[in-house]
């Protein structure tokens, strides 16, 4: 067989294990971004809308804003990418901005709610 020919094999499936552990570190790690017009951290507030792993350990993120017009729109998905990227695991992450569905307050976990006094 001609090693140009040769496929890579695939990466064995992750166990539930070991999704249910990167999956905290990444909670952790979005945890660690904020929004600077509101004092909570992203996750949060909502702002997270989904994140897959692949068993290759390649993430991909979707994010949304609390308003299209925020100033940092173009700057937040860098920190959301950049804290991910220090789990060691991770071999590669991608954030997308979306805007549908828009982003409202019930997103809101209780205990952002309870940090913005909204109870």
């Amino acid at each position: 067989m001609d090693d140009a020919t040769a496929i890579e094999p695939a990466s064995p499936p992750l166990s539930q294990a070991e999704l249910d552990a990167l999956t905290d570190r990444l909670i952790d790690k979005l945890k660690t971004v904020f929004d600077p017009e509101i004092p909570v951290d992203i996750y949060e507030l909502g702002l997270i809308y989904k994140v897959d792993v692949s068993d290759d350990k390649d993430v991909a993120i979707d994010m949304t804003l609390t308003a299209p017009g925020c100033p940092v729109a173009g700057e937040m998905p860098g920190w959301v990418e950049d804290a991910v990227r220090e789990i060691a695991e991770v071999r590669s992450v991608k954030v997308d901005l979306v805007f549908d569905p828009p982003w409202d307050p019930s997103r809101m976990s209780d205990e952002a709610k309870l940090q913005l006094n909204m109870f």
